[in-house]
Protein backbone atom coordinates (compact mmCIF):
# COMPACT_ATOMS: atom_id res chain seq x y z
CA UNK A 1 0.00 0.00 0.00
CA UNK A 2 1.23 2.81 -0.92
CA UNK A 3 2.47 5.55 2.06
CA UNK A 4 0.30 9.04 1.67
CA UNK A 5 0.27 12.08 3.65
CA UNK A 6 -1.34 14.95 1.63
CA UNK A 7 -0.06 18.22 3.95
CA UNK A 8 -1.19 20.15 6.10
CA UNK A 9 -4.59 22.52 5.25
CA UNK A 10 -3.09 26.39 5.44
CA UNK A 11 -5.95 26.91 8.31
CA UNK A 12 -3.04 24.94 10.25
CA UNK A 13 -0.21 27.21 9.45
CA UNK A 14 -3.11 30.23 10.13
CA UNK A 15 -3.51 28.44 13.64
CA UNK A 16 -0.24 28.73 14.90
CA UNK A 17 0.32 32.40 13.45
CA UNK A 18 -2.72 33.68 15.41
CA UNK A 19 -1.89 31.12 18.59
CA UNK A 20 1.50 33.21 18.45
CA UNK A 21 -0.32 36.69 19.03
CA UNK A 22 -2.92 35.41 20.88
CA UNK A 23 -0.84 33.13 23.74
CA UNK A 24 -3.42 32.55 26.17
CA UNK A 25 -5.83 30.31 27.62
CA UNK A 26 -9.12 32.53 26.63
CA UNK A 27 -8.05 32.46 23.11
CA UNK A 28 -6.75 29.18 22.61
CA UNK A 29 -10.08 26.94 24.42
CA UNK A 30 -12.90 28.44 22.63
CA UNK A 31 -10.43 27.19 19.27
CA UNK A 32 -9.36 24.01 20.41
CA UNK A 33 -11.21 21.99 18.07
CA UNK A 34 -9.69 24.07 15.21
CA UNK A 35 -6.27 22.91 17.04
CA UNK A 36 -7.55 19.05 16.69
CA UNK A 37 -9.00 18.85 13.63
CA UNK A 38 -6.64 21.19 11.59
CA UNK A 39 -3.17 20.47 13.52
CA UNK A 40 -3.21 17.48 15.93
CA UNK A 41 -5.41 14.97 13.95
CA UNK A 42 -2.99 16.00 10.74
CA UNK A 43 0.04 15.58 12.83
CA UNK A 44 -0.72 12.13 14.04
CA UNK A 45 -1.17 11.18 10.55
CA UNK A 46 1.77 12.46 9.46
CA UNK A 47 3.90 10.60 12.58
CA UNK A 48 2.23 7.49 11.35
CA UNK A 49 3.54 8.05 8.01
CA UNK A 50 7.03 8.68 8.90
CA UNK A 51 7.06 5.53 11.08
CA UNK A 52 5.88 3.47 7.95
CA UNK A 53 9.21 5.12 6.36
CA UNK A 54 11.03 4.34 9.20
CA UNK A 55 10.06 0.88 8.70
CA UNK A 56 12.18 0.70 5.97
CA UNK A 57 15.72 1.61 7.21
CA UNK A 58 15.71 2.28 11.04
CA UNK A 59 13.04 0.33 12.52
CA UNK A 60 14.42 0.89 15.99
CA UNK A 61 13.07 4.38 15.63
CA UNK A 62 9.60 4.03 15.20
CA UNK A 63 7.74 5.34 18.02
CA UNK A 64 3.82 5.43 18.63
CA UNK A 65 2.34 8.48 17.68
CA UNK A 66 0.96 9.49 21.42
CA UNK A 67 4.40 8.94 22.81
CA UNK A 68 5.94 11.02 19.76
CA UNK A 69 4.14 13.94 19.44
CA UNK A 70 4.91 16.81 21.82
CA UNK A 71 2.15 18.63 24.15
CA UNK A 72 1.39 21.57 22.61
CA UNK A 73 0.96 23.19 26.66
CA UNK A 74 4.09 24.09 28.24
CA UNK A 75 5.32 23.70 31.45
CA UNK A 76 5.57 27.21 33.16
CA UNK A 77 6.64 26.10 36.62
CA UNK A 78 9.88 26.68 36.27
CA UNK A 79 9.99 29.40 33.37
CA UNK A 80 9.95 33.14 33.54
CA UNK A 81 7.68 33.14 30.13
CA UNK A 82 4.23 31.97 31.12
CA UNK A 83 2.85 31.81 27.65
CA UNK A 84 0.69 28.38 28.57
CA UNK A 85 1.23 27.38 24.79
CA UNK A 86 4.08 26.11 22.62
CA UNK A 87 4.06 27.70 19.23
CA UNK A 88 5.28 25.18 17.25
CA UNK A 89 3.92 21.51 17.06
CA UNK A 90 6.61 18.77 17.17
CA UNK A 91 7.69 14.59 17.33
CA UNK A 92 10.51 13.11 18.74
CA UNK A 93 11.27 9.22 17.60
CA UNK A 94 14.28 8.06 20.16
CA UNK A 95 15.59 4.55 20.28
CA UNK A 96 13.45 1.61 21.64
CA UNK A 97 14.05 1.76 24.85
CA UNK A 98 15.29 4.75 25.43
CA UNK A 99 14.05 7.79 27.26
CA UNK A 100 12.86 10.37 25.24
CA UNK A 101 15.56 12.79 25.64
CA UNK A 102 17.88 10.14 25.76
CA UNK A 103 21.18 9.65 23.46
CA UNK A 104 20.61 9.89 19.16
CA UNK A 105 17.24 10.32 17.91
CA UNK A 106 15.27 11.81 15.42
CA UNK A 107 12.93 14.85 15.48
CA UNK A 108 11.09 17.55 13.57
CA UNK A 109 8.90 20.49 14.27
CA UNK A 110 7.05 22.91 12.58
CA UNK A 111 6.02 26.73 13.18
CA UNK A 112 3.54 29.08 11.00
CA UNK A 113 6.92 30.07 9.26
CA UNK A 114 9.35 26.94 9.02
CA UNK A 115 9.73 23.47 9.12
CA UNK A 116 12.95 21.69 11.25
CA UNK A 117 14.39 18.71 10.58
CA UNK A 118 16.84 17.23 13.20
CA UNK A 119 19.03 14.06 14.08
CA UNK A 120 21.73 14.01 16.51
CA UNK A 121 21.90 14.41 20.23
CA UNK A 122 20.54 17.19 22.34
CA UNK A 123 22.01 18.08 25.70
CA UNK A 124 22.43 14.88 27.12
CA UNK A 125 22.87 14.46 31.09
CA UNK A 126 26.19 14.29 32.77
CA UNK A 127 26.65 10.28 32.63
CA UNK A 128 25.79 10.14 28.90
CA UNK A 129 28.41 13.07 28.02
CA UNK A 130 30.93 11.39 29.41
CA UNK A 131 30.82 8.43 27.79
CA UNK A 132 29.62 9.79 24.26
CA UNK A 133 33.52 12.14 25.01
CA UNK A 134 35.22 9.07 25.33
CA UNK A 135 33.64 7.42 22.38
CA UNK A 136 34.03 10.31 20.27
CA UNK A 137 37.80 10.79 21.22
CA UNK A 138 38.98 6.72 20.37
CA UNK A 139 36.07 6.85 17.18
CA UNK A 140 36.86 10.56 15.31
CA UNK A 141 38.01 9.71 12.09
CA UNK A 142 34.81 7.18 11.76
CA UNK A 143 32.46 10.14 12.40
CA UNK A 144 34.75 12.81 10.25
CA UNK A 145 34.48 10.16 7.13
CA UNK A 146 30.55 9.88 8.31
CA UNK A 147 30.03 13.97 7.71
CA UNK A 148 32.18 14.04 4.53
CA UNK A 149 28.86 12.72 2.85
CA UNK A 150 27.86 14.85 -0.41
CA UNK A 151 24.49 13.60 0.45
CA UNK A 152 24.44 14.62 4.04
CA UNK A 153 26.56 17.81 3.41
CA UNK A 154 23.95 18.64 0.95
CA UNK A 155 20.50 17.84 3.16
CA UNK A 156 21.97 19.43 6.28
CA UNK A 157 25.02 21.47 5.91
CA UNK A 158 27.88 21.27 8.79
CA UNK A 159 27.36 19.16 12.05
CA UNK A 160 26.11 21.69 14.77
CA UNK A 161 26.14 21.73 18.93
CA UNK A 162 27.37 23.60 21.55
CA UNK A 163 30.74 23.38 22.94
CA UNK A 164 32.32 23.82 25.98
CA UNK A 165 35.35 26.52 25.71
CA UNK A 166 38.23 24.17 27.17
CA UNK A 167 38.54 20.15 26.94
CA UNK A 168 37.14 18.51 29.67
CA UNK A 169 39.45 17.14 32.48
CA UNK A 170 40.78 13.76 31.29
CA UNK A 171 41.31 14.54 28.00
CA UNK A 172 44.98 15.60 26.24
CA UNK A 173 44.94 19.62 24.87
CA UNK A 174 46.35 18.49 21.79
CA UNK A 175 43.82 15.60 21.30
CA UNK A 176 43.32 15.21 17.79
CA UNK A 177 39.79 14.84 18.50
CA UNK A 178 39.34 17.96 20.89
CA UNK A 179 36.58 19.96 18.39
CA UNK A 180 34.46 16.44 18.73
CA UNK A 181 35.06 16.16 22.69
CA UNK A 182 34.73 19.74 23.91
CA UNK A 183 30.73 19.15 22.50
CA UNK A 184 28.01 19.53 24.56
CA UNK A 185 25.56 18.79 21.73
CA UNK A 186 26.10 16.84 18.35
CA UNK A 187 23.35 16.78 15.70
CA UNK A 188 22.07 17.70 12.06
CA UNK A 189 19.57 20.02 11.60
CA UNK A 190 18.25 22.13 8.38
CA UNK A 191 14.40 24.18 8.26
CA UNK A 192 12.62 24.19 5.15
CA UNK A 193 9.81 27.46 4.18
CA UNK A 194 6.67 26.64 6.25
CA UNK A 195 4.65 26.26 2.48
CA UNK A 196 6.55 22.47 2.05
CA UNK A 197 4.16 21.47 5.18
CA UNK A 198 0.98 22.13 3.00
CA UNK A 199 2.23 19.60 -0.10
CA UNK A 200 2.55 15.92 -0.26
CA UNK A 201 6.64 16.31 -0.34
CA UNK A 202 6.50 17.30 3.46
CA UNK A 203 6.70 13.64 3.81
CA UNK A 204 9.29 12.88 1.54
CA UNK A 205 11.71 15.53 3.34
CA UNK A 206 11.02 14.56 6.50
CA UNK A 207 11.92 10.52 5.80
CA UNK A 208 14.68 11.60 3.03
CA UNK A 209 16.70 13.50 5.80
CA UNK A 210 16.07 11.19 8.82
CA UNK A 211 17.14 7.78 5.85
CA UNK A 212 20.57 10.13 5.44
CA UNK A 213 20.79 11.35 9.37
CA UNK A 214 20.11 7.36 10.44
CA UNK A 215 24.21 6.27 10.17
CA UNK A 216 25.28 9.49 12.08
CA UNK A 217 22.16 8.85 14.99
CA UNK A 218 23.08 5.12 15.19
CA UNK A 219 26.26 6.21 15.61
CA UNK A 220 26.36 8.76 18.51
CA UNK A 221 24.39 5.51 20.01
CA UNK A 222 26.46 3.21 19.81
CA UNK A 223 28.17 4.06 23.19
CA UNK A 224 24.54 3.82 25.13
CA UNK A 225 23.97 0.86 24.24
CA UNK A 226 25.74 -1.47 26.54
CA UNK A 227 24.27 0.75 29.32
CA UNK A 228 20.92 0.16 27.89
CA UNK A 229 21.10 -3.07 27.94
CA UNK A 230 22.20 -3.15 31.54
CA UNK A 231 19.22 -1.37 32.59
CA UNK A 232 16.83 -3.64 31.13
CA UNK A 233 18.40 -6.19 32.66
CA UNK A 234 18.63 -4.71 35.72
CA UNK A 235 14.94 -3.68 35.49
CA UNK A 236 13.56 -7.33 34.19
CA UNK A 237 15.27 -8.63 37.38
CA UNK A 238 14.61 -5.93 39.84
CA UNK A 239 18.34 -5.58 40.32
Amino acid sequence: MQNQFTGFSPAALDFLRKLKRNNRRSWFQPRKEIFESEVRRPMIELVTAVNVELMRFAPRYVTPPNKAIMRIYRDTRFSANKAPYKTHVSAIFPRAGADRMSGGCFYFHFTAEELLIFGGVWNPPSDELRLLRSFLGENHQDLKRMLRSTKLRKLFGEMQGEKLTRLPSGFACNHPAAALIRGKQWYLECTLPARILTKPQVLAEITERFRAATPFVEFMNQPLLGRARENAFAEAFAI
